[in-house]
């Protein structure tokens, strides 16, 4: 084959081969040929959903399909996501809310729906699985899937399996992915970003110099505001300028981040996927319209976060050991303090009791602008809340109540806080749940 033709491919949307000189598919008539020297030797990919908190929004609100959505909310919010099209008025995820509204005016603005998001990342995943059991999440949205070895089990070469994936989540699920593959993560990582949105796109190490040499050097991941200063000091500010110096110095001039750099400026990662890292901490958090200091005021909202992680503790079989209080003071600086316990909980009044008492502390007539409360520690809830006779009293009266709720509605049963009169506008609160 001469080397200036392209090289054979495929169809993204029905899988049929692609001569080397065809434009669109000879089957389906689709113009989405996939094509690389290298298409058939990758196996490591990057997966990630679209816009995913606007995607699904629009998926279940099809009036406002073809209206920019902001997801977010409240005056002194950030944007938690944006829709393709807002993002054309230059709105992008943690923008300030006010900032975002003026640059697109027209948006429609929707509070989150976390539960909504998790049940949708959760049959994202499920699919993950059914192509390979090595499945890393990075995020609700996102994760790196190693197809090594799965060519007999699905009969065609991992970028296929990909491709019919990505139509099956489309079709099935209502949302869309954007696909990166590659021989390591870094590079599948970078590459599922190069074609959004329903992208997929392919990259091997030749590849990865050429198209990094003229990035900033901030363009690689863990390579923050100070550290890209730190390298501009040394004369680096694009990824080729690392890639051509010498390894050994930068080793000498930035430790063992400076062999990092170099490696990953050549395109090398041995990073392998590591399946079932699971969640690290559940929490939830929420940004104040006003600045509060009244502490019953605070215990209410804490309440209201206790129990929504508490709800994502029982729905993922989780329970932890350390309970973590997050605050943020008007004048944004932060508070987090973490209180260990010795038996594991998921329940919503002890987790609200220990933070509680954290609060209590830090309550002195300091003006806030959130706060946040976490589970870590996490574990298998098998037994949790069981190791006393009050404590197993209190679980087995909270998982009574969790049921009436489910069957009768989250309002049939409301506990003596929640009872009382509520701050103003509760649901303009921000929400954000890593």
């Amino acid at each position: 084959m001469d080397e200036a033709s392209p090289p054979p491919g495929f169809c993204r949307d029905c899988l049929t081969d692609a001569p080397p000189q065809a434009r669109r598919c000879a089957a389906c008539g689709s113009p989405r040929l996939l094509r690389h020297r290298a298409l058939a030797e990758l196996n490591l990919a990057h997966i990630d959903c679209d816009a995913f908190y606007a995607t699904v929004t629009k998926r279940d609100r099809p009036e406002i399909a073809d209206k920019p959505v902001i997801i977010g909310g409240g005056k002194r919010g950030v944007v938690s996501a944006a829709c393709y099209i807002a993002r054309t008025y230059g709105v992008r995820s943690a923008m300030p809310m006010y900032k975002a509204l003026d640059l697109c005016p027209e948006a429609v603005v929707i509070r989150p729906d976390m539960a909504r998001y998790v049940q949708v990342g959760r049959e994202v995943r499920q699919a993950m699985l059914a192509l390979t059991p090595l499945v890393e999440p990075l995020s609700i949205d996102e994760a790196f899937l190693d197809l090594s070895g799965t060519e007999r089990l699905h009969g065609m070469i991992p970028a296929k399996v990909l491709a019919r994936f990505a139509a099956q989540i489309e079709r099935d699920i209502g949302i869309t992915v954007s696909v990166g593959l590659s021989a390591n993560k870094f590079l599948a990582k970078m590459a599922s970003d190069l074609d959004k949105p329903r992208g997929f796109a392919v990259l091997d190490q030749d590849d990865a110099q050429a198209f990094m040499a003229g990035k900033p050097v901030g363009f690689i991941y863990g390579v923050g505001p100070a550290m890209q200063e730190k390298l501009r000091d040394h004369g680096f500010r694009l990824i080729g300028e690392l890639r051509h110096a010498d390894e050994i110095e930068l080793i000498r001039q930035f430790g063992m981040e400076g062999r990092r750099l170099w490696r990953l400026s050549h395109g090398i990662d041995d990073r392998k996927v590591v399946p079932d890292r699971g969640a690290k901490v559940i929490s939830s958090e929420t940004t104040f319209e006003t600045d509060l200091r009244d502490t019953t005021t605070l215990e209410r909202i804490l309440w209201d976060l206790s129990e929504k992680v508490s709800h994502r503790l029982k729905a993922g079989g989780h329970a932890g050991t350390t309970i973590t209080l997050k605050l943020k003071t008007a004048d944004f600086r932060q508070r987090t303090r973490s209180q260990s316990i010795v038996a594991p909980t998921q329940l919503a009044n002890r987790i609200f009791a220990i933070a509680r008492e954290m609060l209590a502390r830090e309550t002195d007539g300091t003006a806030f602008r959130l706060i946040g409360v976490g589970v870590s520690a996490l574990c298998p809830s098998n037994g949790a809340d069981e190791e006393d006779m009050l404590n197993r009293r209190s679980a087995h009266a909270e998982r009574a109540m969790d049921e009436v709720r489910k069957r009768f509605g989250d309002n049939a049963v409301v506990r003596g806080i929640a009872y009382t009169a509520r701050p103003a506008s509760p649901s303009s609160l921000r929400r954000k749940d890593p």
